[in-house]
């Protein structure tokens, strides 16, 4: 275990290099983890919102549960869906996910 902190401290160590390199690198790893990772996230999110934002009555949803059933009606937050005949559940928006196509469009 001394070992492995002695090789590390070693490694941290200045070698007489520029401390602007160790600055562009810094700056280069945030700009690959936003390219890779936040971008992507907030892309996603806005894909998402829009999607719980354009439900309309007579869509086809599916809910995080697994629940497939048909918009009845869209409330603020919340949506009425039948997933049986004469069975309607309330549920949250934010409970509904995206599928890879508009279902509710023939």
């Amino acid at each position: 275990m001394n070992n492995l902190f002695i090789l590390l401290q070693d490694q941290m160590q200045p070698q007489g290099g520029s401390p602007w390199s160790s600055l562009v690198f810094i700056l280069l790893l945030i700009v690959v983890f936003w390219l890779f990772f936040i971008r992507p996230q907030s892309k996603k999110a806005k894909e998402e919102q829009k999607f719980r934002e354009g439900l309309q009555k007579g869509d086809k949803v599916v809910t995080i549960g697994g629940f497939h059933g048909k918009v009845v009606e869209v409330k603020e937050t919340t949506v009425m869906i039948s997933i049986a005949p004469n069975t309607e559940v309330e549920v949250e928006k934010t409970a509904l996910v995206q599928t890879g196509s508009k279902v509710g469009q023939a």
